[in-house]
């Protein structure tokens, strides 16, 4: 037979579309031609599939060879074709039957050795495979495990090329990857390391309990990070289809790690202030690839010295920020990420970042200004709760006192608010109230208006935005939730109103 096809994966982002691999053998001078866009990584695979052939005991064809990639319109990226290109051309060739090679989708990069080395995006490449009804997957070893978490599918783990022509040959069938228990996720920090910084640790808990972006300025040492690094602890584990959706972003990023192919638990990004757009949001020069808010999905994004991030990169979260999702578009296509991660800023109230505070600070007034005028109004504007925390007391710190709640009872807390809010915003397909647009906020769940003077007055002399205004309502829906109150009061649009306002008036 001289004609073949079998199956493999492009990614589009997050996302596989399935690929026809056809391989026709005709007469003519020996060589490749391979069509259907390929980048220069699907190119150079031709050598890397001709030597791992030979060196697998097969046989190369001296013939022409015209490989096609269907659909051809969309354009083909990374090494995971080869496996599906050698047994395609094994199949034009007759060395393998045709027949098993089309009903398999095959992944994996070959080496020169003949050997199948794992690749990325795994999981969303089966995932598709999954979708488009094919029940049998092939996948390198070392994505096995990764692949074992798509049900419907078989997954055949393959260590070698001629491992695959054994068990297509019908010698020695692949074994099939039954997917192993997970182990628990280890525990994180626990926030009853923060000792003092009430306002702080209320702070935190408010914004785990609502899905609420999060500033945090003070001194050097007054335990910014710390807070911000036991906010994942707070939020709920991942359900199994959150868990597969931020695993497909790692997947696809390859930041996942070996030994825990399921992210279960809310992931925690803090990238340098050197980052670049790219490196934040997402992109590259050849496969687009998600950045560190779109790894943050479903987690936490952490700026550390926020003011020192260039301030055009930082102004690049602001759309991703309120869409949940961010498109990277570039001349071969565009792709689109989810990007529902929660932001938390810190930043030292200046520049020589004084741990005394204002009494030991060398910077002037304009210089105080310059400094904090680097992050953007906009911006700030889409944060919801800005915190001024004080230097850490001597008394606080050395003394003691009350033992501080640890993360499992304030998590507790967190779920009940979360869970409150749920039944309240159930059928709007909404889960959190920071997810409640304004308009249907101001219309269906607006507190009393005795209970608003005070947001409103502010909004009055210019102090809040109308954004501002109803992010100030889903922050006092949050507290009332977190007190178990069926509406908000005076007193939650009050605290809603000062943990906005704190950092403006500082």
């Amino acid at each position: 037979m001289t004609l073949a096809r079998t199956w493999s994966v492009g990614l589009a982002g997050v996302h596989g579309a399935m690929v026809d691999v056809e391989v026709d053998l005709s007469a003519g001078v020996p060589g490749v031609v391979l069509v259907g866009l390929p980048d220069a990584v699907v190119r150079q695979s031709v050598d890397r599939v001709r030597a791992a052939v030979a060196n697998a005991g097969g046989r190369w064809p001296l013939r022409r060879i015209t490989i096609g990639l269907s659909p051809a319109s969309m354009p083909k990226q990374g090494s995971g074709f080869d496996l599906a290109l050698a047994t395609a051309v094994l199949a034009a060739d007759g060395a393998v039957p045709a027949e098993s090679v089309g009903r398999l989708v095959l992944l994996g990069e070959l080496g020169l050795d003949g050997s199948v080395r794992a690749v990325r995006g795994v999981l969303p490449a089966v995932l598709a495979a999954a979708r488009a009804g094919h029940p049998t997957a092939v996948v390198p070893a070392g994505n096995a495990e990764e692949a074992a978490l798509v049900e419907g599918v078989e997954v055949l783990a393959a260590g070698t090329l001629a491992e695959v022509v054994a068990h297509l040959k019908g010698r020695t069938p692949l074994p099939r990857h039954t997917r192993r228990t997970l182990p628990p996720a280890p525990p994180g920090p626990d926030l009853g390391d923060v000792v003092g910084q009430p306002i702080g640790r209320r702070a935190v808990e408010v914004a785990a309990a609502g899905g609420h972006h999060l500033f945090l300025s003070g001194p050097p040492g007054a335990g910014k990070t710390m807070l911000a690094e036991r906010l994942p602890g707070l939020l709920p584990a991942l359900d199994e289809q959150e868990a597969l959706e931020v695993t497909a972003i790692h997947s696809v990023a390859g930041t996942l790690p070996p030994d825990a192919p399921l992210v279960t638990r809310p992931t925690f990004e803090a990238p340098h202030h050197s980052a670049t757009m790219a490196a934040l949001v997402g992109g590259g020069s050849g496969l687009i690839r998600p950045g560190a808010l779109c790894r943050a999905h479903r987690g936490v994004l952490f700026l550390d010295e926020a003011p020192e991030f260039p301030r055009a990169v930082l102004d690049t979260l602001r759309q991703p920020l309120e869409r949940g999702s961010v498109t990277i578009s570039r001349a071969s296509g565009a792709a689109t990420f989810p990007c529902r991660a929660q932001l938390v800023l810190a930043a030292n109230p200046c520049p020589c970042a004084s741990a005394a505070g204002d009494a030991a600070c060398t910077c002037s007034p304009l210089e105080r200004r310059r400094y904090q005028a680097r992050l953007s109004g906009p911006l700030l504007d889409r944060i919801d709760l800005r915190v001024d925390l004080p230097a850490v007391t001597r008394a606080a710190w050395l003394e003691g006192g009350t033992a501080p709640e640890p993360t499992a009872v304030v998590a507790g807390r967190v779920a009940q608010a979360r869970a409150l809010a749920a039944a309240r915003l159930s059928g709007t397909g909404l889960h959190l109230n920071s997810q409640v647009p304004g308009r249907l906020l101001r219309e269906r769940w607006s507190p009393p208006r005795s209970a608003l003077r005070l947001v409103e007055r502010a909004l009055e002399r210019g102090a809040l935005s109308v954004r501002g205004y109803d992010r100030v309502l889903r922050v006092a829906w949050t507290l009332a939730d977190l007190a178990g109150r069926t509406v908000p009061g005076a007193d939650d649009v009050a605290e809603a109103l000062g943990l906005r306002l704190q950092r403006a008036a500082a």
